[in-house]
């Protein structure tokens, strides 16, 4: 078998028994990473920092497998604005997430007699989602429905998806709740009252001689 040190470079071809007692001598594991070559190609590594690493590097290569999901956006020729803009809405969201979206658009009853209606929803859905999506074909008319693929256009020539942040699946966090403010308290404060003095009474006297003597106290 063909032996590659812990360095990664090779030290020849050798025969089990040599192989595994270099392993032994550096203290690590002789683990077969290509059965099929000719002759067989084994590896000293510690096996566990090995599965570990080969872990990391399958989730790191899932991460661009989004692309590969296929969402469903279902119209109708007679679909109410605001049912569209939600529509709308979930796809962009389905794009900003790396995932395909296909929009299906069903006829129903004598509503085949006017297709023109149907592609005109399906026009104005693709006009909405352009700058986030573009359709791998012009839209088809099979069976009774129309259908058209979408694929996400590149993350560097599209704008940010709205409610998402810089990475891609992971959610904006929420604005803070608006402040409340308590309600407030009016306290009716009772003024006091001062009483006018009391005006003096005229005496009985109106020439009394005694008005203006000075008493002293």
């Amino acid at each position: 078998m063909r032996v590659i040190g812990t360095d990664g470079k090779q030290l020849g071809v050798m025969g089990l028994g040599d192989a595994l007692t270099m392993a032994r001598t550096n203290g690590v594991d002789l683990v077969e990473i290509a059965p099929t070559a000719v002759p067989p190609v084994c590896r000293l590594v510690d096996y566990g920092k090995f599965r570990y690493e080969q872990a990391k590097r399958d989730k790191e290569s899932k991460k661009h497998q989004h692309a590969t999901k296929v969402k469903e956006v279902q119209l109708s020729p007679k679909i109410d604005p605001h049912d569209l803009s939600v529509k709308v809405g979930h796809a962009i969201g389905f794009l900003c997430e790396d995932m395909k979206v296909k929009v299906t658009l069903k006829f129903r009853g004598r509503e085949m007699a006017h297709t023109e209606f149907g592609f005109q929803v399906v026009q104005k859905f693709l006009a909405e989602i352009a700058a986030y999506g573009h359709p791998d074909f012009e839209p088809k008319l099979i069976g009774r429905g129309i259908n058209v693929m979408i694929t996400p256009l590149p993350r560097n020539k599209r704008p940010k998806g709205p409610g998402l942040t810089a990475e891609p699946g992971v959610a904006a966090p929420a604005p803070p709740p608006p402040r409340v403010e308590p309600p407030q308290r009016v306290v009716q404060v009772e003024r006091p009252v001062h009483a006018e003095p009391a005006a003096e009474k005229p005496s009985g006297f109106t020439n009394s001689p005694f008005a203006q003597l000075e008493i002293n106290r």
